[in-house]
C-alpha cells in the first residue's frame, strides 16, 4: 500500500523532492520541518502509523529516526560518508547534500517503483523530466520571471549617450 510509505526530508533540497516522489508514487510526504511525536504519540493530529519511513539526511532528519525506532519503523536513508548509520536499517550510498543529486536520486526511486508495480514499462522511456525534482530557490525563479517578461536589464542594449564632463571645471573656477 503506498500510503504506507512516510518519506521525509527536513533539507530545503530535498522537499521539492519528496513531494514530486509522493506525487508519482502515492507516498506520505513530510517535507520540511519535522513535528515531534508523529510516530509516537498517538493524540497529535498528525500521528502517523506508516510501515515504512525514508529520509534524504539521517543527520537533519535525526527525530523522525529516532521516532521510527521506537515504533520499530524500518528505516531507508539517503546516506553520505559523513552520515550517522544509528537505527537505519538500508542505507543508500548517494551525495545527499546537493539539489541535483537528492533530485536525481528520488527520481530514479519513483521510476524504480512505478517499473516495479508494472505502472510503466522497461521498454519505455518515463515521461517525466528529472527536473521536476529539482529544488528552486524562489528568489531565482522570481529573477527568472522578470527576464522572462523583461524587466530584467537589456544587456545587448548600447549605452545610452551622457554629457561630456572633459571641458575642465564648471562655473569659472579653478582646481589647481
Amino acid at each position: 500500500n503506498p500510503s504506507d510509505i512516510l518519506i521525509a526530508s527536513q533539507r530545503p533540497y530535498g522537499s521539492r523532492a519528496v513531494l514530486k516522489f509522493s506525487q508519482y508514487t502515492g507516498a506520505s510526504p513530510a517535507a520540511g520541518r519535522w513535528t515531534p511525536g508523529t510516530l509516537t504519540n498517538q493524540i497529535t493530529t498528525k500521528y502517523m502509523e506508516p510501515r515504512l519511513l525514508i529520509v534524504t539526511d539521517p543527520r537533519t532528519d535525526h527525530q523522525s529516526i529516532k521516532e521510527a525506532a521506537y515504533a520499530s519503523i524500518p528505516v531507508i536513508a539517503l546516506c553520505d560518508t559523513d552520515s550517522p548509520l544509528e537505527n537505519v536499517d538500508v542505507a543508500i550510498p548517494a551525495n545527499n547534500k546537493g539539489k541535483e543529486s537528492i533530485a536525481l536520486l528520488y527520481w530514479l526511486l519513483a521510476r524504480e517503483v512505478l517499473y516495479l508495480r508494472g505502472t510503466i514499462s522497461r521498454s519505455q522511456a518515463w515521461d517525466v523530466m528529472v527536473d521536476s525534482f529539482f529544488w528552486r530557490d524562489p528568489e531565482e525563479l522570481m529573477q527568472q520571471e522578470e527576464m522572462d517578461q523583461g524587466w530584467g536589464n537589456d544587456w545587448t542594449a548600447k549605452p545610452e549617450q551622457r554629457e561630456n564632463w572633459d571641458g575642465g571645471a564648471q562655473g569659472g573656477g579653478n582646481w589647481d
